[in-house]
């Protein structure tokens, strides 16, 4: 009989996955891959990320794993631009590159009607191969002459985002670092060429993702696993890896499946307050989120804000504005969980160290 886990047992799975029932010693790498990378389109929210899930996590160790190149940012799951290993980015993206044309198409198609993708992409890496970064203007001016009818940023999305794999160059996404978007292609800056996808029948570089998935996010099902990744050719790399899985339902039974030997808590393992920056895949890795976050508030992570998980739920939003740091309660909030939630957010506010003088705590409405 298949066993069934409720929204609280996959909540803890979640956070024992996602290191953020303890915090962890990894290094930076060591943490990125396990969370098979972390959503980075804000330059500096990463660095709230790792400092929720390791333990005495200083800025200036993602900065250096930014400069000696074994992090980078590239557009990759669901063309978004993640924090991913140097490795990770080159294993993963030949298998991501139909995806993000397509999402660009999918966006631009009138605009990209009789444009052949291959050109630009050829004119776009000749002009890169002179080892120069350029900012997306600056490849969108050497090559707009061609193709006049794209309005520039379309051409622009279409070469950074989906057409050459590209790496955003530090100092972007450095602490504390406000800073344009230089490109370069992710071959010139790591000095190794892009995995070509291996010939031949099998989806060797699909079945990897689905284990590394399931590691950092199981159980979970296959419409958490393409809302995750953005990828639909991938149940025939969940079909081939099935033996090795196990198989579990939710309450409202779906299938759900797992590492065998991955991490389920007991669904009352007492769970720390966190906070979680913009955009956290713990929230938004997942087609159906209801094991972190509750239906009224789905509309918060998408739109960006950042929250506090209390008891291992999204539970309260939380903002800096100046000198404040302020807490805003999705739901009233005991006298203990309160003291919990001041205790995190003064250890925030002293990692943040921009002269939060206050913390301030709303009552729920």
């Amino acid at each position: 009989m298949t066993v069934v886990l409720d929204s609280r047992a996959l909540n803890r799975a979640t956070l024992a996955r996602q290191h953020l029932l303890a915090r962890g010693d990894a290094s930076v790498p060591e943490a990125v891959a396990r969370l098979c990378g972390l959503q980075a389109q804000e330059p500096q929210e990463p660095f709230i990320g790792l400092w929720s899930r390791l333990a005495g996590f200083e800025p200036g160790r993602l900065d250096d794993a930014l400069t000696d190149r074994t992090v980078v940012r590239t557009h990759l799951m669901r063309r978004t631009v993640h924090l991913v290993t140097a490795d990770d980015a080159l294993a993963w993206r030949a298998r991501h590159d139909a995806m993000l044309r397509q999402r660009v198409l999918g966006t631009y198609r009138r605009e990209l009607a009789g444009v052949d993708l291959d050109e630009v992409a050829a004119a776009g890496r000749a002009v890169m191969a002179d080892g120069r970064p350029r900012t997306m203007s600056e490849l969108v001016r050497a090559v707009e002459d061609r193709w006049p009818g794209p309005p520039r940023r379309v051409l622009g999305e279409l070469l950074v985002a989906a057409l050459v794999p590209m790496v955003q160059l530090p100092p972007r996404g450095l602490w504390r670092r406000t800073a344009g978007v230089h490109n370069l292609p992710l071959a010139t800056w790591l000095a190794r060429d892009v995995d070509p996808l291996p010939a031949g029948d099998g989806d060797p570089v699909g079945q990897r993702l689905v284990r590394r998935y399931l590691a950092a996010h199981g159980p979970a099902a296959g419409a958490d696993l393409r809302a995750w990744c953005g990828l639909a050719g991938l149940p025939a790399a969940v079909k081939a890896v099935r033996e090795e899985l196990v198989v579990f339902r939710d309450a409202r039974g779906r299938e759900l499946l797992d590492l065998p030997d991955a991490p389920r808590p007991d669904p009352d393992t007492p769970a720390p307050v966190r906070f979680l920056p913009a955009f956290d895949n713990a929230v938004l890795g997942y087609h159906d989120r209801s094991r972190i976050i509750d239906a009224a508030h789905l509309g918060l992570s998408v739109a960006g804000h950042r929250v506090v998980l209390v008891d291992g739920r999204v539970s309260a939003t939380w903002t800096v504005r100046g000198h404040h740091l302020r807490i805003s309660p999705l739901r009233p909030l005991t006298a203990g969980e309160e003291e919990a939630v001041r205790a995190e957010a003064g250890d925030l506010a002293a990692f943040l160290d921009q002269d939060i003088a206050h913390v301030r705590l709303d009552t729920a409405d």
